[in-house]
C-alpha cells in the first residue's frame, strides 16, 4: 500500500465515519452469519428494559436472530412502552410482547432467559443487579453505573450467580479495532506513553432551569428509583437527564465511556490508576443542565497518562478525530476515529497501516451465553466497570473543585506533574473557548482536587479523601437501594 500522509488518509472515504455511528456508538445490529439455531426449544427469550435510544438497538439486535425472541418490554413511560416497545416488536414479528411498566414485575417471569437494560444511568446497576439475582443473563448498557461502588457490586454479583454479563461498548466487538489493539499491545508504536480520548460532540442549550410538568405517560416514582425523587427543572424530560449529576454524568459518561474504554484497552491497565484530577465548566451558555461541557481529565497511570477531553461547544478535531482516541507512542502514534478501528502513523506522519472492520455485540453476547464463559465476552461486565469508574472518578475531582479564573488555572496546571502536556492542553482549550467567544477575562473555570487512588482497593488516599470517597456511592431511595456486596444473595 503506498504511504499516505495523515492528512491524505483523513480525506479518505475509509475514515469518514457516517455521523449517526458517532452519535449512538452503534454498529450494524444484524445478526451474524454464524449458526443459529431455528428450534424454538432453543430460542433465547429476552426482555429489553429502557426503550428509548439504545433501547431500540437492542430490539433490532436480538428481533435479528432467528435463535432470540423479544417476549417483553419494560418502560416507565406508558406511552414510549406502547409505541417503541409494544409496537415496534408486533410489526417486527407479528407477536405481541409482555409489557411492563414495573421491571421488578417483568423480573418474576422465570421463562425469560436475557435481560438487557438501556435504562437512563442511574438505573443501570440496580436493573442490572437485581436481574440477576433473578437469574437472568444480563447486557447493560454503558456506562454500566452511576458512581464507582455500585458498578462492582454488579461485578460482584454477576460472579457470585455465575451470570454472564455484557457492557455495551460495542467498538470491543469491531474486529478492527481488536486487531488495532493487538497491534498497539504488541509494540506496533513503540511505548505508549499518552491515550487522549476525546469528546468533541457539539451540545446545545437544554434550556432554563425552572419548574416543568412531568409527562402524565411517566410513571415519575419508578423512572427515578435510586435516584432523588426531585421536582423536574429541565423543559425536556427524555435525554437531557444526561446533564444533571442525579440522573447522568456528562457527555464523559455518555458519549465519552466508549472512548474512554477504548483509552484504558489500548495502554493496557486493568485498574483505576494512582490518581485523578479535572478541571472544566459548563461554558457558552446558562441552562438547567449542571455537568460540564468543557472538561479535561487527567488520569495518572505511572509511567503512561490518559488524558480525556469533552467539548461540548463546537470545535475543530485533533489529528483529524473529534470523537475518537489517540494512542502517542515512541515509534509512531495511531489515530481512532470510528467505532470499527483507525490508523497507526509513523513519526513523520506518515499512515503506515489501516484497520477497518466491524462486528456484531449482540452475537458476541448470545455466544458467551450459550457457552457459559465470561471469557467468551468482549466486553465483561469487569471491563464496563472499569473504564466506567474512569468515567467516575474524573467528575468527583472535577465537582470536588473550586472556581478560579483562567489564569489562576493556568498558573496551578504549570505545577503538575506532567507539566507539558497539561499547558498544551490547556492552551488549546483556551482556545477552543475563544473560537467560541467565551470571554476568558471574565470566565470561570471548576478546578478540580487532585485525588490519590488505591487503584487496586478502589478508593481514594490522602488529601481530601474524606470528601471524595462518600463520593463513590450515593444515598438511595427506600426500595430502590443498590445492594451491598455482602447482601448480593
Amino acid at each position: 500500500m503506498a504511504r499516505q500522509t495523515r492528512r491524505e488518509f483523513l480525506e479518505n472515504s475509509m475514515f469518514a465515519a457516517t455521523a449517526a455511528a458517532l452519535a449512538g456508538g452503534s454498529l450494524a445490529a444484524q445478526a451474524s452469519a454464524e449458526d443459529q439455531s431455528t428450534s424454538p426449544g432453543e430460542r433465547l427469550r429476552v426482555a429489553v428494559v429502557g426503550l428509548n435510544g439504545r433501547g431500540q438497538s437492542h430490539l433490532g439486535g436480538f428481533m435479528g436472530r432467528r435463535d432470540c425472541e423479544v417476549v417483553a418490554v419494560c418502560d416507565p413511560d406508558e406511552s414510549v412502552l406502547q409505541q417503541r416497545g409494544v409496537a415496534v416488536v408486533e410489526k417486527s414479528t407479528k407477536k405481541t410482547p409482555a409489557a411492563y411498566i414495573d421491571v421488578r414485575k417483568l423480573l418474576n417471569d422465570k421463562t425469560i432467559d436475557i435481560v438487557t437494560i438501556a435504562t437512563p444511568n442511574h438505573w443501570h446497576s440496580l436493573a442490572a443487579i437485581w436481574a440477576i439475582q433473578a437469574g437472568k443473563d444480563v447486557y447493560v448498557e454503558k456506562p454500566v453505573s452511576h458512581n464507582v461502588s455500585e458498578g462492582r457490586r454488579v461485578v460482584d454479583a454477576a460472579r457470585r450467580h455465575g451470570k454472564i454479563c455484557q457492557t455495551g461498548t460495542q467498538s470491543r466487538s469491531s474486529e478492527g479495532t481488536r486487531e488495532l489493539m493487538d497491534f498497539l499491545h504488541a509494540g506496533g508504536i513503540g511505548e505508549i506513553k499518552v491515550a487522549r480520548g476525546l469528546c468533541y460532540k457539539p451540545r446545545g442549550s437544554i434550556g432554563p432551569r425552572g419548574s416543568y410538568q412531568v409527562p402524565e405517560s411517566v410513571n415519575y416514582d419508578l423512572w427515578c428509583g435510586p435516584a432523588p425523587m426531585s421536582p423536574l427543572s429541565r423543559p425536556k424530560f427524555h435525554y437531557d437527564w444526561h446533564w444533571q449529576w442525579d440522573y447522568g454524568n456528562g457527555d464523559l459518561g455518555n458519549q465519552g465511556i466508549h472512548q474512554m474504554d477504548l483509552a484504558r484497552w489500548g495502554l493496557g491497565r486493568s485498574d483505576i490508576g494512582q490518581a485523578v484530577f479535572s478541571y472544566g465548566g459548563r461554558l457558552g451558555y446558562e441552562d438547567a443542565g449542571e455537568t460540564a461541557n468543557t472538561q479535561v481529565s487527567v488520569h495518572d497511570y505511572g509511567t503512561q497518562t490518559l488524558v480525556f477531553e469533552v467539548r461540548g461547544l463546537p470545535t475543530d478535531s485533533l489529528k483529524g478525530s473529534k470523537v475518537g482516541v489517540i494512542f502517542e507512542g515512541t515509534q509512531g502514534y495511531a489515530v481512532m476515529g470510528s467505532y470499527e478501528g483507525g490508523a497507526v502513523f509513523n513519526p513523520g506522519g506518515e499512515m503506515v497501516q489501516v484497520f477497518n472492520k466491524g462486528g456484531d455485540h449482540f452475537a458476541n453476547f448470545v455466544k458467551a451465553v450459550r457457552s457459559r464463559k465470561a471469557e467468551d465476552l468482549h466486553a465483561d461486565i469487569l471491563e464496563g466497570h472499569l473504564s466506567s469508574a474512569l468515567c467516575h472518578l474524573g467528575n468527583v475531582s472535577y465537582r470536588l473543585g473550586e472556581s478560579v479564573n483562567v489564569a489562576e488555572a493556568q498558573k496551578r496546571l504549570s505545577g503538575a506533574k506532567v507539566k507539558d502536556e497539561c499547558l498544551e492542553t490547556f492552551e488549546r482549550v483556551k482556545n477552543h473557548l475563544r473560537d467560541n467567544q467565551v470571554d476568558l477575562e471574565q470566565a470561570k473555570l471548576q478546578f478540580g482536587a487532585l485525588l490519590a487512588l488505591d487503584g487496586q482497593a478502589e478508593t481514594f488516599t490522602g488529601p481530601m479523601s474524606d470528601k471524595a470517597n462518600p463520593m463513590l456511592t450515593r444515598e438511595y431511595r427506600k426500595g430502590f437501594e443498590v445492594p451491598a456486596t455482602a447482601k448480593l444473595v
